[in-house]
């Protein structure tokens, strides 16, 4: 899906929605951008941001064209930029990867411009219970919290809402991220009682498996 059409309904989509609130001509720092996907997505949907993106390893060769990318590691690493670079930060799936997550809080305070905000996406905690994958989706798509064997453990956004208010931001907004078209498609594929990949992705959009923080930095 080319993201260039949520230009004119980015309410579809959660990160979206974050995204095509960000001000025209801002920068957008993403953490964790792994194969350059989503980052590839924001490019389509506001190719006037100017990108960065970190990863402890990453594949810069995917992402678009003059995204500024660093390396790091997101428990311990001072992040290479200068105070206040960014109006928006966004950082999917990777606090539920840490030891120390607040460390990386600190660290997006840091950096936003006053006024600027974080995304935060982390699966919700109930997915530890969630029946993995079966059928020709088994082991193509994390379902159960634990079907990734990389992640640490479950935060809250309750936790996430802490840490960002002893960092020093405002207090955050939270709530359920979903895309409204994919979890749309979820009741059709379950009646015809689909084990694609495709089927499960949508459950995760209609259960609503992810969860997110929006923290804007003080002014």
């Amino acid at each position: 899906m080319n993201w260039s059409w949520l230009r004119f309904a980015s309410w579809i989509d959660t990160r979206a929605r974050f995204v095509d609130s960000l001000p025209s001509g801002g920068r957008l720092l993403d953490l964790g951008s792994s194969d350059g996907g989503t980052l590839c997505h924001f490019a389509e949907l506001r190719p006037d941001l100017s990108l960065a993106a970190a990863d402890i390893e990453g594949q810069p060769d995917k992402y678009p064209a003059k995204t500024d990318f660093k390396r790091a590691d997101f428990d311990r690493d001072r992040l290479p930029w200068p105070d206040g670079s960014f109006d928006g930060i966004t950082c999917m799936h990777v606090v539920e990867h840490l030891q120390n997550p607040a460390h990386l809080l600190g660290e997006c305070r840091r950096l936003l411009k006053p006024g600027g905000r974080v995304y935060i996406e982390t699966p919700a905690p109930w997915t530890v219970n969630a029946k993995s994958a079966t059928g020709p989706a088994t082991g193509k798509v994390t379902v159960n919290f634990y079907d990734d064997p990389t992640h640490v453990r479950p935060v809250p956004t309750e936790e996430i809402s802490a840490a960002a208010k002893a960092a020093g931001f405002q207090e955050a907004v939270t709530g359920t991220s979903r895309n409204l078209l994919f979890a749309g498609v979820y009741l059709p594929l379950s009646l015809i009682r689909s084990n694609s990949r495709k089927r499960y992705v949508a459950q995760l959009h209609w259960t609503g498996w992810s969860v997110y923080a929006i923290c804007r930095r003080q002014g």
